[in-house]
């Protein structure tokens, strides 16, 4: 218990600081306009991961796909209309994206309470807090005041939004351009101790690379196979891929990782190497460091004051 309570008041310390250098959002945003806020999202994200565990690790990665094009604006939450192109048919998300369905259950409840109020940027935010902390990860104050991009860009989301096949260099540059260090792209991609991950996106890594364990690749063909079966899916956690916790690291020291991306923090070179090993060792260590990590991520460029607007429907522009 004593060590929880470090950790939060760690957390609650990093986050005061935070605001400090962008006081454009503030840590309890809504307290007076719709303070059963967070209490709803809880709500409806405690009923999404009991229906269905994975889904936690989707809407944590709606957040990261979200922030990587144009900052956390809620642009991959837009369909696509006659007049306007989104982001949920790129690359990086057609077919793959998903959790949009709770996302809407819960701007449905938190309408109902606060109407025109919050942000689907800010219900998007919480949502990933809570789904990470209702499946054994830590929990962390969520700095608020987003509002909703009327503008999405499909190209950036195909460019700018990392690949389950890019190297140390390329990850390490466009997590760069976000304003994130080599530390916050080792510790964030820990967010991959839970999920599935597509055939698709590791074949190439479990049939041609040398780096990796031999038994954890013929495993992973027996569901992968050379041709077909593009969308069968592995977890990205070989043992426990619906709980928030640091196996994920013990995977790449052990060389499974799945994806060419995730073995590429542990590969012999790089300052990301000894921060690997410790946090294979270290729970406590990572999930302070993932949470410091993912505020720090959810600040990259805001749409505050007057910009954007407060949706209606995640989905559309008002």
């Amino acid at each position: 218990m004593a060590t929880l309570n470090k950790l939060f008041v760690t957390l609650s310390i990093f986050s005061l600081l935070a605001c400090s250098t962008n006081a454009q959002l503030v840590n309890n945003f809504y307290g007076t306009t719709c303070p059963s806020l967070q209490t709803i999202v809880r709500r409806e994200m405690t009923k999404a991961i009991n229906n269905e565990a994975r889904i936690g690790a989707s809407i944590l990665r709606l957040f990261f796909h979200d922030c990587f094009v144009n900052g956390c604006d809620g642009s991959i939450l837009l369909d696509d209309t006659s007049t306007f192109t989104g982001e949920k048919n790129a690359g990086p998300n057609k077919n793959s994206a998903r959790g949009f369905e709770v996302i809407d259950a819960i701007k449905t409840s938190v309408e109902a309470a606060c109407s025109a109020t919050v942000s689907c940027a800010d219900i998007l935010a919480l949502a990933t807090r809570d789904g990470i902390a209702l499946l054994g990860g830590p929990s962390w104050v969520v700095p608020l005041g987003r509002r909703d991009a009327r503008t999405a860009s499909q190209s950036a989301a195909n460019s700018q939004i990392p690949g389950p096949s890019s190297d140390l260099s390329t990850l390490t540059t466009m997590f760069r351009n976000k304003g994130l260090t080599l530390n916050d792209l080792t510790v964030l991609s820990g967010a991959h101790t839970i999920g599935q991950a597509e055939c698709q996106f590791f074949r190439t890594r479990i049939y041609n690379e040398t780096n990796i364990d031999t038994n954890f690749a013929t495993l992973r063909k027996s569901n992968c196979p050379t041709s077909g079966g593009d969308i069968n899916l592995a977890p990205l956690d070989s043992v426990s891929p619906v709980t928030f916790d640091n196996n994920y690291y013990n995977d790449l020291v052990a060389n499974k990782g799945l994806f060419h991306s995730d073995q590429a923090l542990f590969n012999g070179v790089g300052s990301q190497v000894s921060l690997v090993r410790t946090y294979s060792r270290n729970n406590i260590a990572f999930k302070r460091d993932f949470a410091a990590a993912m505020v720090k991520m959810s600040r990259i460029s805001p749409l505050t004051g007057t910009n954007g607007e407060i949706r209606k429907n995640c989905r559309l522009v008002n």
